[in-house]
């Protein structure tokens, strides 16, 4: 019996980072992948074949399992066949130009998460939760004082994760607005509004380029930075992956400036698309920011149906190192796997009533972060930034609307708002 194949006219726009930028396009195309096609083939041209995994418990499966389900072997993202090509051709062979905890498999990515995952423990977290707490003040403070109006995605949502992730990891404060644009660059570099400037969109051996540049501007930013950390080492995060060993061996430089790249990007992109969504979430429904302002106490969940509903990474890809069977079907050993966490996260089997938002969902083993080996190791610090964050806020706020219309990032990777423009008023005594 043959495996199943998606029409390709239903499952192409799922290949194209602009369908992201239209709210609630993707989901549609999903819902209709998880009632039809639950795990089947796409061939969409210029891209080779790959099941479509769109269930909770598939995704599941497939990740807690790293010794079947590769990381390294091929682009962790979906690729095309000639950026793969191209990819190969500029690495020398490798799949990807940057080798971050994200494309490794065991041993290697135990070996490296190891590294600092010390440091990622929730009560190691823990001590953080004052300083980010002023950093958050400080931010609502100045978010504020612009009035009404203001864009809460770029002039709070951006900036204030950006800033508790990199001054952790040691970078000054004059610096994280570069680190800002590269994290931009690489993560939605298909986004007219976001993408590197000067970037040829329609070229498409532009990602590899971006790639390359986001690589470079990195690797010439940290190389001085692990060099003074290696000689003098101080308390930042910089200081444990400049000093850390693999093996008994200090990291090679690939890898240690891969390692700075994830944490000075993914440790604050996602939790900015997330947070922009949050907001966005709350001008739609005043209910349920007057819930919130009479229940603090919802705040943790309303910080994990957050998570659930942004699913702000899109999709990983795997590989299979061997035959497998999944959900009745034949995954054959080299076969590409697309998981859809934003599908997962709303699977009708596990989740009741996806589609709505609920602060009380409960359990809500969201996907959100990932699952298996490989789950998100800044998780606990994302939880404490948002919840935080709307510790502070909501306080000050009487009511919130949408100033305009809200706009999605294009992009098929993480995605997130890039504009929620809002209006407000403050709660009585606020200021």
């Amino acid at each position: 019996m043959s495996a199943p194949r998606i029409p390709t006219e239903l499952v192409a726009p799922v290949f194209n980072p602009a369908t992201f930028g239209v709210r609630g396009a993707a989901h549609e195309i999903f819902t209709r992948l998880r009632r039809d096609y639950p795990l089947a083939i796409a061939e969409v041209p210029g891209y080779d074949p790959h099941w479509i995994v769109t269930r909770y418990e598939d995704i599941r499966e497939i990740t807690r399992q790293d010794h079947l389900f590769h990381s390294a072997d091929r682009s962790k993202t979906l690729a095309s066949q000639l950026a793969e090509q191209l990819m190969r051709q500029y690495t020398g062979g490798l799949p990807t130009i940057f080798k971050t905890l994200v494309h490794m498999d065991d041993p290697e990515h135990a070996e490296h998460r190891a590294v600092t995952q010390q440091h990622f423990y929730p009560q190691a977290i823990a001590k953080y939760e004052a300083p980010v707490r002023e950093t958050a003040r400080r931010y609502i403070e100045a978010f504020l004082a612009k009035g009404q109006n203001a864009d809460f995605a770029t002039e709070l949502a951006f900036p204030y994760p950006a800033e508790v992730v990199l001054s952790l990891i040691g970078v000054p404060q004059k610096d994280h607005q570069k680190m800002l644009d590269l994290t931009h660059w690489l993560f939605t570099y298909a986004d007219p509004d976001l993408c590197r400037p000067g970037a040829n969109l329609t070229d498409p051996a532009e990602i590899i380029k971006t790639w390359d540049i986001v690589y470079s501007e990195f690797k010439n930013y940290y190389e001085p930075i692990i060099a003074d950390r290696q000689k003098c080492p101080r308390e930042d995060l910089a200081s444990v992956i400049a000093n850390g060993k693999v093996g008994g061996c200090p990291m090679n430089e690939r890898n240690m400036v891969s390692y700075l790249v994830i944490a000075s990007t993914a440790g604050h992109d996602t939790t900015s698309a997330t947070t922009a969504t949050g907001m966005w979430v709350l001008a739609e429904n005043p209910d349920l920011l007057r819930r919130l302002k009479a229940e603090p106490a919802l705040i943790p969940g309303f910080v994990e149906e957050t998570i659930r509903w942004t699913s702000p990474v899109q999709q990983f890809v795997r590989s299979a190192t061997q035959d497998y069977v999944l959900r009745g079907q034949q995954i054959r050993k080299g076969d590409l796997l697309y998981l859809s966490y934003i599908s997962g996260n709303r699977d009708e089997e596990v989740f009741k009533d996806p589609f709505t938002f609920d602060p009380t969902r409960s359990p809500n083993r969201h996907i959100g972060f990932g699952y298996g080996p490989h789950i998100c190791l800044g998780q606990h610090l994302a939880r404490l930034e948002m919840r935080v964050l709307w510790e502070e806020l909501l306080p000050r706020l009487e009511a919130v609307e949408m100033a305009g219309e809200g706009q999605m990032a294009q992009s098929e990777f993480v995605c997130g708002p890039k504009s929620v423009p809002i209006r407000y008023r403050l709660a009585q005594g606020a200021h």
